[in-house]
């Protein structure tokens, strides 16, 4: 197919549905991604401490022109962080909302990167038969639970459900709570607005937090002139979180990380080698003070 095409891919498995155009694709992926071989010698091996990482079931989102935009979890964002946690020694939980398989944009897959065939192959099993996440909910916020941090990777698809579930909303209420990390990037921060359903934007559990996020502009500009998208979002997730109170840091996209407290984001794909540099020591320090090592 001619990379220089700008119109979105026809997807025939949905009606009016749409993979991003080639010319995107060959500007937004790669076969390879920038791990640098990053190693963790002292990794955590207790056993005890996992993450929870709560992917999307939904592949498309309806677009305002009524178009579908084919998408998912982007598979770097997901699994290049992945690979970092699991790496400094901490196994991984895979949940989706409805228990369904979570979906990945396999058109974003570096098909030629040997560290993220490898993660992905060790956690297939897992992506494929998730667990459902009001089933483990009680277990996954309660006194003893193992998880010391709980990832939400980007990709558009999140943009689906995970907003406006109660059980996203009860499982960040407890991740600030109970002092856990919260990992996320590019359009993965659209998990935060779930802490405002129900009333909860009155005392908004994320007022103040400064993070990264995929930029609201290229949304509503570059990725729709590129053909990334088959037209307008039906709402934005920065546009969004700033009138709850959050401040955005990046303008573009750079791979740009920030830290607030527990809470760590990044900006985009770009970010995913970043974010997961930061998230694994992050996960070892925070087993450290757990277990009094």
């Amino acid at each position: 197919m001619d990379s220089s095409c700008k119109e979105p891919t026809v997807d025939p498995a949905e009606d009016n549905a749409f993979f991003p155009s080639p010319y995107s694709l060959s500007q937004y992926t790669s076969a390879k991604t920038d791990f640098d071989g990053t190693t963790y010698p002292d990794p955590y091996k207790g056993g005890k401490w996992k993450v929870l990482m709560v992917g999307t079931d939904e592949r498309y989102i309806l677009m305002k022109n009524g178009r579908m935009f084919s998408t998912g979890n982007h598979p770097v964002e997901m699994l290049l962080p992945m690979h970092h946690m699991d790496a400094a020694g901490f196994g991984i939980d895979v949940a989706t909302l409805s228990g369904n398989p979570v979906k990945l944009e396999m058109w974003a897959m570096p098909g030629e990167d040997e560290t993220v065939r490898k993660i992905y192959g060790k956690y297939l099993p897992k992506l494929k038969q998730p667990e459902k996440l009001a089933d483990i909910i009680e277990e996954a916020t309660g006194p003893a639970s193992p998880y010391l941090g709980v990832f939400i990777p980007g990709g558009h698809g999140v943009l689906a459900g995970i907003p406006r579930s109660r059980e996203i909303k009860r499982l960040l209420e407890w991740a600030v709570g109970d002092g856990r990390l919260i990992i996320t990037l590019c359009h993965g921060p659209a998990c935060l607005l779930a802490a405002a359903v129900d009333g909860g934007e009155k005392n908004y559990l994320f007022k103040g937090a400064r993070i990264c996020v995929f930029p609201d502009s290229l949304d509503k500009g570059a990725n729709i002139g590129i053909g990334y998208m088959p037209g307008e979002l039906p709402w934005l997730v920065g546009e969004n979180l700033q009138k709850l109170g959050v401040e955005i840091l990046n303008e573009g996209i750079t791979g740009q990380v920030h830290r607030d407290g527990k809470l760590l984001t990044g900006d985009s794909p770009l970010a995913s080698n970043n974010l997961g540099k930061l998230a694994g020591p992050a996960l070892i320090g925070e087993a450290k003070l757990r277990d009094g090592a």
